[in-house]
């Protein structure tokens, strides 16, 4: 529980500092640079030496350590994840004032399970964008909540289920007043040291401001927001600091750490844009590769696709696989289903299997109910368009896409020691 406790104790404060996917992106590039990795300009020339590099794109990152001796047809080891998770974003002219009250103007982002946004003192954060292009990170801390409607209002509510209208119902306060003087932007913008008329464009979003927190008998659970899904960029993180200390000269081990999974992945900086295979072609360009030999190092390369899984529920045990049904504290999932909404095949299983016994770590098997179809993630998308192998995984949780999540201390303790075998080259 020692080693578990100062993991989770760090994975909190990764959590605490990355409250939108734009801070998500800046927190690991933090630690990649005071790690010894560089920063890499997409538009500038990479010289294509050995060590640790990154690339910041919006709110995605991409980092990798190339080992000395890595030549053309050298393959990769990727760790795929993603920064973004469900909740809500700044619409446009987001000022409301209505029955006395301020109101902000948001759209829901993804799929949140609406009712764990209730009754939050909530944060904005994300990234201001001025004329002159120059972006700045703000967060305000707790500035909005929204409101639910009293139980002597509503008095069959919990009976007959709360229903919520996503126009009507799910617009935060944060205020008094008729928005002359106290309006959304004008805040942000000086959070940011910038006058409201300099900000030309923003993507900002709201976050639980709850800090994370271990509970239960022994403080054996761990709860927070945004688990899915920093808990797998979290130990693809510290996997791949920890492969700079002792590399295997045999691969290229990579954290691709994607924004917009959660709308579908269509964006520049998602897993179906161009991003991964920008950066593996320009790593591959540094050592020389031709079309042919990039094509190889591919087809020698893994990726694991690591994201949050569910958990059986303890109310709910219908709702899951009779027999296959993971528990926390059990170990990482890993992920399978037969119309490939997962990427995860024998070969794939396999590879999971060395890594975990390596790790020296357990690990269970996720397989959705028949009536309950299941999600997908970055790994058959990274299949399609690399043609790389990928085995999906992910951490066991409860209340996924909630304002704040569940898992047990054990779990993501686990999945990064899976990720370290597997950037070690197991």
């Amino acid at each position: 529980m020692d080693a578990a406790s100062d993991y989770i104790d760090d994975f909190a404060r990764f959590i605490t500092a990355s409250p939108s996917s734009y801070h998500a992106a800046a927190a690991v590039a933090e630690r990649l640079a005071s790690a010894g990795f560089r920063h890499l300009d997409e538009q500038a020339e990479w010289d294509g030496e050995p060590g640790g590099c990154y690339v910041v794109r919006d709110g995605a990152v991409v980092a990798w350590f190339q080992p000395a001796g890595a030549g053309p047809t050298t393959p990769f080891r990727i760790l795929g994840a993603h920064t973004d998770s469900p909740g809500f974003k700044l619409k446009p002219r987001p000022t409301i004032a209505a029955y006395g009250w301020l109101q902000a103007g948001v759209e829901v982002y993804g799929g949140p399970l609406l009712n764990s946004w209730l009754d939050r003192e909530l944060e904005f954060a994300g990234r201001l964008v001025t004329h002159g292009g120059t972006e700045h990170l703000v967060r305000t801390g707790p500035f909005l909540r929204i409101p639910q409607l009293a139980v002597h209002l509503d008095r069959d509510v919990n009976s007959n289920g709360l229903k919520l209208d996503k126009q009507r119902h799910l617009t935060p306060v944060y205020g008094v007043g008729d928005g002359s003087e106290a309006d959304v932007l004008g805040h942000l913008a000086a959070l940011a040291g910038l006058a409201p008329g300099d900000v030309a464009g923003y993507d900002i979003h709201t976050a639980d401001t709850a800090a994370p927190a271990r509970f239960g008998r022994d403080q054996e659970l761990f709860a927070a927001g945004r688990m899915d899904n920093l808990s797998s960029v979290f130990a693809g993180l510290e996997a791949l600091v920890d492969v700079a200390d002792a590399p295997s000269a045999g691969h290229i081990s990579v954290l691709a750490a994607f924004d917009h999974e959660e709308l579908g992945s269509a964006s520049r900086s998602g897993a179906s844009g161009p991003m991964l295979d920008d950066i593996l072609t320009r790593i591959g360009a540094g050592l020389g590769a031709s079309a042919s030999d990039r094509l190889r190092a591919y087809a020698a390369s893994w990726c694991v696709s690591a994201d949050a899984g569910h958990a059986v529920h303890p109310n709910y045990p219908e709702r899951h696989d009779p027999v296959n049904q993971p528990v926390a504290g059990g170990g990482p999932l890993l992920k399978i289903n037969a119309n490939q909404r997962y990427a995860t095949d024998a070969h794939g299983a396999a590879l999971w299997k060395r890594l975990c016994d390596a790790a020296g770590v357990a690990y269970q098997e996720f397989v959705s109910n028949n009536q309950m179809p299941c999600g997908s993630t970055i790994g058959p998308l990274t299949a399609t368009r690399l043609g790389i192998r990928v085995v999906d995984v992910g951490v066991p949780l409860l209340s996924m896409h909630s304002a704040r999540e569940l898992c047990h201390v054990n779990d993501p303790v686990a999945l990064s020691a899976a990720v370290g075998a597997f950037f070690a080259g197991v």
